[in-house]
């Protein structure tokens, strides 16, 4: 059944995604891409386009939008429910034991080298993004420059920058 399908598929990138946001979708693009092939990479970089710009965390609406597609709503509520189960009961875990564990050096250590791997994680991500088609010509890699100085250096929100990006790509895309 495919529900279940969807469950234990998004409960498995819950369980294994460290770092959250950008880290995961390594990850969810291994398993909905190339593993299940629920989708294509095209529709990937749209799952993650659209992502972006609704609220809320990028693997919930990425379980989201791959259950509904998959499964309808009740997909879209298991796979939901997959990828944020595992989440929570390590959540109500940790919260249990922090305080005990917080001064204790091997875990800090444990953190300190987790860091690195989920940089490593998001740089993953923006290449593949990147070189799926992400960025495909000169127009979207300007508008991609731009977009990283206008958040970086003039720290305009990014709200705002995704909707001057959204002008700029039916401007640019038009001529």
């Amino acid at each position: 059944m495919i529900t279940i399908q969807l469950f234990l598929t998004f409960a498995k990138i819950g369980l294994f995604a460290f770092g959250g946001g950008y880290a995961i979708l390594p990850l969810i693009e291994k398993e909905v891409v190339y593993g299940t092939h629920w989708l294509t990479h095209s529709e990937f970089l749209n799952v993650v386009t659209i992502s972006q710009l609704t609220p809320g965390p990028i693997a919930i609406n990425a379980a989201t939008f791959v259950g509904y597609k998959e499964g309808g709503i009740p997909g879209a509520i298991f796979s939901t429910l997959g990828v944020c189960l595992p989440s929570m009961i390590l959540v109500l875990i940790v919260i249990r034991f922090l305080k005990k564990f917080e001064t204790n050096e091997v875990v800090n250590r444990v953190i300190k080298g987790l860091r690195p791997a989920v940089i490593a994680l998001i740089a993953s991500a923006a290449y593949s993004i990147i070189s799926g088609g992400g960025i495909s010509d000169i127009k979207g890699a300007g508008i991609a420059i731009i977009s990283f100085l206008l958040i970086r250096t003039k720290k305009i929100d990014p709200i705002l920058v995704l909707i001057l990006s959204g002008v700029s790509g039916i401007v640019l895309y038009m001529l």
